[in-house]
């Protein structure tokens, strides 16, 4: 009884401690990514209007943009080279640092990104601020982390709780923020991730919507230009038509998710890549995109004002005054070739918003078709949302969080069946294509990159469960375990149990993990904190029998 009581006094300590350091993860983060997202905001209208409307109405000098773009791809790669951690959308850096298998630091991802990502939405690149403001966030959290001397545990929640406070303030959209903490982050649900996240995306959005006003953000949803009007969601020939792109958009998302991987491999095999030590890496993806910008406004920044010029209440201005369908068309494509070389060289910018706009153009396109096939027009925005869910999905793999962040953005609950079918479809042509998680995938190259410096360790360590850890009295389940752990047997008196994800850990097992690791003294840290006591440690071969026993 009294080992019930301190196991429950144990729990209820670190469920104290883990909200109380995630609000103040929320204050910080909610300040920064606040100040980010505005800052963004004025950047990219700065880029649309002022600087490259000069270009347009003096087309004598335009060579001087190319050459400003040049110089400032040159600026990027080089903090790229020195803040090895500044590279992409930074959302796999942060999903590596959750798990326990990427470690960034604080003030790069801070500071890094803050000023790489800003730099590169204020020169007009096809670039949203959400996926920053992931990475931005985790930084949040891992600064909050050292600053209160946290151990590595708490500091992994901490770093997923401000990533997760990142995505809500960027979308102010707290729901969106909980799906990716427990479907992108740590792909499972723990209760800890779940108090962690809440109360630091609470403080987070109430300081988001107390200082945002103030630095020009709204309140209210992220997309206001869609209406649903009052027609039937369940309308068998509308669950056709949504069938019928869903297709076609989850095809398209299987094609640009290999391009992404076959452009990175150019790029790395390229000399540009390797030349100068990769500060000219960049240099194509800024070029063009000066290109692409003089062509129409639609191709610079996140895509955010794309995405509400397609929307019945939004206005599109079309390209070199073409049809509305050639207009969707030019910007899908150029969006999509930008977005691609974007992911593929690693330009600190965020692709979040730029997916969901390739999808979004894809959307208006099909409802363009769908209803020459004879669509309600009425049906026009819920087909663009649901295919913004279904090439998000595609790409991502991560359903629930599609189908949450789009209904969320719009502040609609009337399409929710439809956008699963949707999103459904999305999943399944990925799956039949074999495509991975993007996000994961960029990161298991961080990762195979990274352990070409730092060599990956493999070794058997034995470990008893005390009352100094958490593990006791837990599901292994629901134990963050540190990242390359796997748990093959549990040793309870003479018993031998091979585990599973419902088996119950008790006090006095003796664990036998297998481990795999490049970042050894950490993942000790972090594996005694959570279970107890160090017993034995042996390389990887010379326990393999006693295992396959």
């Amino acid at each position: 009884m009294k080992k019930g009581v301190k196991l429950f006094g144990k729990k209820a300590r670190l469920g104290a401690e883990i909200v109380a350091v995630g609000a103040l993860t929320g204050l910080f983060a909610g300040v920064v990514i606040t100040c980010f997202v505005a800052l963004c905001s004025l950047a990219e209208r700065f880029a649309r209007n002022d600087f490259y409307g000069f270009f347009r109405r003096n087309p004598a000098f335009i060579p001087l943009l190319f050459l400003a773009l040049f110089a400032g791809s040159v600026l990027i790669g080089g903090i790229m080279r020195f803040m090895s951690s500044v590279r992409g959308s930074g959302i796999p850096q942060t999903e590596g640092a959750t798990r326990g298998l990427f470690r960034f630091k604080w003030y790069e991802a801070v500071t890094g990104m803050f000023a790489a990502a800003l730099f590169t939405i204020f020169m007009g690149v096809n670039a949203g601020s959400e996926g920053p403001s992931i990475m931005i966030g985790g930084g949040c959290g891992s600064f909050t982390s050292d600053l209160l001397r946290r151990n590595a545990i708490v500091k992994r929640y901490q770093v997923t709780s401000g990533a997760c406070a990142g995505i809500s303030v960027a979308f102010n959209a707290p729901l969106t923020g909980m799906a990716f903490a427990f479907e992108e982050a740590h792909k499972r649900f723990t209760p800890e991730v779940f108090v962690s996240s809440f109360s630091s995306l609470v403080v987070a959005l109430v300081v988001r919507n107390l200082l945002g006003p103030l630095m020009g953000l709204k309140n209210g949803a992220f997309f206001s230009a869609y209406s649903f009007g009052e027609v039937e969601p369940f309308n068998i020939m509308f669950l056709v038509y949504v069938l019928f792109a869903a297709v076609i958009v989850a095809l398209v998302g299987v094609a640009f998710y290999y391009l992404v991987l076959l452009v990175k491999k150019l790029f790395e095999r390229s000399g540009v890549a390797k030349f100068a030590k990769g500060i000219f890496r960049v240099s194509i993806p800024f070029v063009l995109a000066g290109a692409f910008g003089l062509i129409t406004e639609y191709a610079m920044g996140g895509g955010h004002g794309f995405i509400e010029a397609v929307g019945s209440k939004g206005e599109l201005h079309t390209v070199f005054s073409s049809p509305v369908w050639a207009t969707l068309l030019i910007v899908v494509l150029l969006r999509l070739v930008a977005t691609v070389l974007n992911i593929g060289a690693g330009v600190p910018a965020g692709a979040f918003v730029p997916i969901l706009a390739i999808g979004a153009g894809m959307g208006a396109l099909l409802s363009l078709l769908c209803g020459a096939m004879g669509m309600d027009a009425a049906y026009s925005d819920a087909l663009v949302m649901i295919c913004m869910a279904t090439f998000f999905t595609t790409v991502v793999k991560s359903p629930i969080t599609g189908i949450v962040m789009v209904v969320e953005l719009t502040w609609n609950f009337t399409f929710l069946l439809p956008v699963i079918l949707g999103v459904a479809v999305g999943y399944l042509t990925g799956t039949l294509f074999r495509t991975e998680p993007i996000y994961d995938k960029l990161l298991d190259d961080m990762l195979e990159e990274a352990h070409r410096t730092h060599p990956v360790e493999e070794f058997i360590i034995k470990v008893r469960v005390t009352d100094m850890g958490h593990a006791a009295g837990r599901a292994l389940r629901d134990v963050l375990w540190p990242g390359g752990a796997l748990i093959v047997k549990i040793l309870r008196g003479d018993e031998e149990i091979s585990p599973d994800g419902n088996t119950h850990i008790k006090e006095g097992d003796i664990l036998v993990v297998k481990s795999k690791t490049a970042e050894k003294k950490d993942y000790l840290e972090s594996l005694i904190k959570t279970v107890g006591e160090l017993v034995e440690e042996e390389s990887a071969p010379a326990l393999q029998e006693e295992i396959k026993g």
